[in-house]
């Protein structure tokens, strides 16, 4: 089960699976026609998680988890695709709870992979994820330095930024 507090008491809650290799495709989940994604892919869970709690459809609702994620789009500026802020790794900013964290893609998982940020700590930045493969777990702990130039970088070979609503 994945929890997230609003605050004042309202939880948001809802599950975590794993569906098996990055190449396995049960259907696709839809939400009042809107594309929420391929159960359950990774795509579709963080999809499912800005639908449901913050109403946000993003303009394309297609892609692979690392086309979340516009190198063209300069660190701060608005990501038209997602209509969320992106943010490069390293950024001047620094990551907050219920941002989308989004890596890029490996010799085992071409497609990336995207999963949100469900807690920040001064040196530490948590992600709740689905489908991250047979040996990893549903919750994972990444390294979050302040370089001497401010900017804040998780330490992963694999995270290209994160998305904020």
């Amino acid at each position: 089960d994945f929890c997230l507090s609003r605050g004042l008491g309202d939880v948001y809650k809802r599950q975590v699976y794993y569906n098996g290799g990055v190449d396995n495709v049960v259907e696709r989940n839809t939400e009042e026609g809107y594309n929420i994604g391929l159960k359950y892919q990774c795509v579709e869970f963080v999809k499912r998680y800005y639908y449901e709690y913050y109403k946000h459809k993003m303009p394309d609702s297609y892609g692979h988890a690392k086309s979340f994620f516009d190198k063209a789009v300069p660190d701060g500026e608005i990501n038209k695709q997602r209509n969320l802020i992106q943010y490069s790794n390293p950024s001047s900013a620094k990551p907050k709870k219920g941002d989308l964290l989004v890596m890029s893609g490996s010799l085992l998982n071409r497609y990336g992979h995207v999963a949100i940020i469900s807690n920040v700590l001064e040196d530490q930045v948590e992600i709740i994820q689905q489908n991250a493969g047979p040996f990893t777990a549903t919750r994972e702990l990444f390294e979050l330095t302040q370089l001497p130039d401010g900017n804040w970088k998780m330490e992963h070979n694999r995270i290209i930024g994160f998305l904020r609503k």
